[in-house]
């Protein structure tokens, strides 16, 4: 009799989870809905609303070949974006403990803006349910396990602010057009093959170096400080490759990101774009 109930007690357990899981999966996604509705309701027109060439007057060698290279004369200026990932994403800071994750994300230009919405797999069957987000001026990180129980959470600081300002700069090489100096970034020399560029969002500015292949597409992107916390800035970068045309433009469909530490660099980020949607500029 005994195996009886505890075979009944065993599947009310599992019954129970699985409602959790559901209802987890459900409110998150309500909180995503709302966070999205606010991040496009902010949206702002976009001038010009084409790329000129003439534009590019001035600027650095590589920064020229760059979008001569991955934009076409006349190209739309990109409004919107909605894309899909999936990937390794690694939760240990000492050493390497890769999970899988899928994601997707949406980013507005004007004004500038981005959440990231992914799931990361802890365990079979049991995800983290992250929100990486810049909304008007402030960036934020919510990470839930199961959508349920926050195990982190930080919102509004300078130090969130330009990190994730930073993280638009750095995946700006998915809408190219955000990189033209019509869309307020400022480009500065540094050699045939670098060259810094530098955002300013209200009151917080980014700054990261990119390095460029001979045929003018962007390897690499280095910030020499962005915040991991309040109190601790440590130099973050990344490289793309396998580069594609999306939509009249060459962007890169696959990445990895990571802390520099003074040993080298430790990853936490690989990731490949697997469907991506622009929005245009009317």
């Amino acid at each position: 009799m005994w195996i009886k109930w505890i075979a009944i007690i065993g599947v009310l357990i599992l019954v129970c989870i699985g409602l959790a899981i559901i209802y987890g999966g459900y409110r998150w996604q309500i909180d995503t809905d709302k966070l999205r509705a606010k991040l496009t309701s902010g949206r702002r027109t976009i001038e010009p609303k084409n790329y000129d060439p003439k534009e590019l007057e001035g600027l650095p060698a590589p920064v020229q070949r760059f979008f001569r290279t991955v934009l076409k004369d006349g190209q739309a200026i990109v409004a919107a974006v909605k894309l899909s990932q999936q990937g390794q994403f690694n939760l240990n800071e000492k050493e390497d403990q890769w999970s899988p994750f899928t994601a997707t994300q949406v980013v507005t230009t004007q004004r500038l803006g981005f959440d990231w919405d992914a799931r990361i797999q802890m365990a079979p069957g049991l995800n983290a349910f992250v929100h990486d987000t810049y909304l008007l001026g402030e960036g934020s990180l919510h990470a839930s396990l199961l959508g349920l129980f926050t195990v982190a959470k930080m919102s509004g600081a300078p130090e969130n602010n330009q990190g994730e300002l930073l993280r638009f700069f750095a995946e700006a090489l998915w809408y190219p057009t955000a990189l033209l100096p019509s869309q307020g970034v400022r480009w500065e020399p540094i050699d045939d093959n670098a060259a810094r560029a530098n955002l300013t969002d209200g009151a917080t500015t980014a700054s990261a170096v990119f390095q460029f292949h001979a045929e003018g597409t962007i390897a690499t992107f280095r910030a020499d400080a962005r915040y991991r916390d309040k109190l601790t800035a440590m130099p973050w970068g990344g490289r793309f490759w396998d580069y594609a045309v999306r939509d009249g433009m060459l962007i890169p469909l696959e990445g990895e990101v990571g802390w520099e530490y003074p040993e080298g660099m430790r990853l936490y980020f690989k990731g490949r774009t697997t469907e991506i949607n622009y929005e245009f500029a009317l």
